[in-house]
């Protein structure tokens, strides 16, 4: 047979706080009386009683001078008051988490609101709650809400702040706050439940559907171990709720292999100890759990400082803090603001109820019995130490750049700052650097101060690395004919310089294209990524030569492919000669059109008819695709348009050339009458 002791049982840290209260009060020799028990529990009663603590119904009974201990449950504002009023120094120990709802319902009527309260009315904690605000609604089920928010007289629009009780199911909660959310317009919803409460129920039922027997320990007048006891009984046969190890009776376990153990949160750790010793014995296995118990109460009395790390529990993800039990009498929380370094990150999305987390210490309240934590501050101390690491073992690690500065690029890397100078950005000397920001970047941290909190990294250490291997890797494989994808880094007058994965190779202006060009800007700009090939290159001295423009790219391919002999075309005129001018039918394709071609008369020079850039048609009359040249014509189309009577036109033109024969001998002659009345 085996034992196996529940995780969670025995006293909730809010229990536990009151509990240390009450002792630290009466170890001072005080006169100290607890208002109500301060446990529902008659054995730490008793042995409060034997301490000298007392119990007083009502704060009319409170002595001047006399210490009042208010229990976890809390009590109202008046209560307060009254004690102050009879003169008693009052002891605080309502739980944290009670404490919170209180200053919400306060919060809350102060604003216009109306709180209303999910609870048990008669319950002490819902009577201290509903004691903080002057008028307030209490409901112990949906159907109570429900029929109160759809009655006539009760506004859509009602400004309402809803809480509970902090031992309220998650089940009850849920069902009540759909209700306010379809009924209500102007509504602030806060879940005020107690985590650890549901957690040990949860875990009751776990436990109980595994063992053949079940041992519940609590006082009988407890609600929360008659709720655990429940609980068990709808996973397991034999449960047996127990106020102490002498009602064990050893005939109840026969035949049990597995037995399991759990307490309600007024149960004390010694009394659990007592019932598990003697359930040792019963199974003559005296060893069983015994260091979890010493774990257990080596917890109840840990103390916690300002700076230390600390391990605990989630136990609730409240609208502004998360809740952690640390198994000391402090209550645990982590504003929202101390969850992560980055505001984009929900606690919901990275924490959940029941995860263990380690947590920095902030401040630790004694007299509230809380203690603020942060898991930001510890993640930011954890990365200082990966930095150092990062830094000295040169490792490679990812950052987003977040914006320019004058001196270089700023990035953060796990929350952390990091400066990037200008000259380790790897972006090029007069470069867009403020282009970087918003990539993601991977560099190397090449300084770290955590005095200063200063982290300085390169870019540049990755990608020189990257580029060497990649150099290594291409003038190992390198041959003639090899293609490449590659960037245009920079451009001259005579070629463009082109990376292919880190080697930088030459791309002359005679092989980027098939046409004239004057600049290499005419057919790429810098950053363009383009295909190229090898060559021809040199090892030594580390030279590529690299062509760009590619058979498939020739013009003449495509004109010889698409054109004949005999076609008419349009072209552009393109350069005027004394014999004749060159028209380009296609780009990089030009062809000849002869002086005797131009026109179906004599000519004196080919700019007498035409002009550069002038569009004309042309015959196609011979092509020497040998040496890639085109003849062309304008006359032969021009011949279909001469006059029908061959011998007038011919008798025209001999008209034209005697005309102007004769007025070439009057301008002669006139010239030597000029000449000689000059000389007399």
């Amino acid at each position: 047979m085996s034992v196996v002791v529940a995780k969670n049982a025995g006293f909730c840290f809010g229990v536990n706080r009151a509990v240390e209260l009450v002792e630290q009060a009466a170890k001072e020799n005080r006169d100290v009386v607890t208002l109500g028990p301060i446990i529902h529990n008659r054995h730490a009663v008793k042995h409060f009683e034997e301490m000298g603590v007392k119990v007083i119904d009502s704060p009319f009974d409170a002595q001047p001078d006399q210490t009042v201990v208010i229990r976890s449950h809390g009590v109202s504002a008046g209560v307060y008051r009254q004690l102050e009023q009879q003169g008693a120094r009052i002891v605080d120990a309502t739980c944290p988490f009670v404490k919170r709802i209180h200053g919400i319902v306060s919060a809350a009527e102060e604003e216009g609101r109306l709180p209303v309260i999910i609870g048990t009315r008669a319950h002490p904690e819902v009577e201290g709650i509903a004691g903080w605000c002057s008028k307030c609604m209490i409901f112990e089920s949906p159907e109570e809400l429900a029929q109160w928010a759809k009655s006539p007289e009760i506004p859509s629009d009602l400004p309402i702040c809803m809480v509970c009780q902090t031992t309220s199911t998650e089940s009850l909660w849920k069902m009540c706050a759909e209700i306010a959310k379809k009924q209500f317009t102007n509504l602030k919803i806060f879940d005020t439940i107690c985590k650890a409460t549901e957690m040990r129920q949860s875990e009751a039922a776990k436990l109980s559907a595994g063992c053949q027997a079940m041992v519940v320990v609590g006082d009988t007048h407890s609600s929360n171990t008659g709720r655990l006891a429940m609980i068990c009984r709808e996973h397991c046969d034999r449960v047996v709720l127990v106020d102490n190890a002498s009602e064990l009776d050893p005939g109840f376990f026969a035949g049990a292999v597995n037995v399991g153990i759990t307490a309600g949160a007024s149960t004390p750790a010694w009394i659990i100890k007592e019932v598990n010793k003697t359930m040792s014995e019963i199974i003559n296995a005296e060893a069983v759990q015994e260091e979890n118990f010493a774990e257990l109460l080596e917890q109840s009395i840990k103390t916690l400082n300002t700076g230390d790390k600390v391990t605990g529990i989630v136990t609730g993800i409240g609208t502004t803090e998360v809740q952690i039990d640390l198994g000391t009498k402090h209550a645990g929380y982590i504003p929202y603001d101390e969850v992560s370094a980055d505001p984009a990150v929900k606690p919901e999305d990275i924490l959940k109820v029941g995860d263990e987390i380690e947590v920095f210490v902030v401040r630790v309240n004694d007299q509230e019995g809380t203690c603020q934590l942060s898991k930001k501050k510890l993640d930011g101390m954890k990365v200082w130490d990966d930095m150092a690491v990062w830094c000295e073992e040169k490792t490679v690690v990812d950052a987003v750049i977040t914006e320019e500065n004058k001196g270089g690029l700023v990035a953060t890397v796990k929350g952390i700052r990091v400066f990037i100078p200008a000259s380790q950005s790897g972006v090029a000397k007069g470069g867009d650097m403020a282009a970087m920001v918003g990539q993601n970047v991977q560099m190397k941290i090449t300084e770290v101060n955590r005095a200063r909190r200063r982290v300085i990294g390169s870019i540049r250490a990755v990608t020189a690395e990257a580029r060497k291997a990649a150099q290594e890797k291409i003038w190992n494989e390198i041959q003639e004919g090899a293609k490449y994808h590659g960037t245009v880094k920079s451009l001259t007058s005579y070629g463009a310089f082109v990376d292919i994965g880190g080697v930088d190779g030459m791309v002359h202006v005679s092989e980027l294209s098939w046409n004239r060009i004057k600049t290499p800007a005419e057919v790429v700009s810098v950053g363009d990524e383009i295909d190229v090939y090898v060559i021809s290159f040199d090892p030594v001295k580390h030279k590529i030569s690299l062509g760009y423009k590619t058979a498939e790219m020739n013009p003449w391919n495509k004109f010889m492919t698409e054109y004949n002999i005999g076609d008419v075309v349009d072209a552009k005129i393109v350069k005027l000669m004394t014999f004749g001018a060159f028209a380009e039918i296609l780009p990089g394709v030009d062809g000849l059109i002869h002086i005797s071609q131009i026109a179906n008369k004599r000519i004196g020079k080919p700019e007498d008819v035409l002009a550069e850039g002038q569009q004309v048609q042309v015959k196609i009359t011979d092509v020497d695709a040998e040496n890639k040249r085109i003849s062309l014509s304008i006359r032969a189309l021009l011949q279909e348009e001469e006059p029908e009577d061959a011998e007038e036109a011919e008798e025209a033109e001999e008209a034209v050339e005697a005309a102007e024969e004769v007025a070439e001998a009057v301008e002669e002659v006139a010239e030597e009458v000029a000449s000689e009345e000059a000389a007399e």
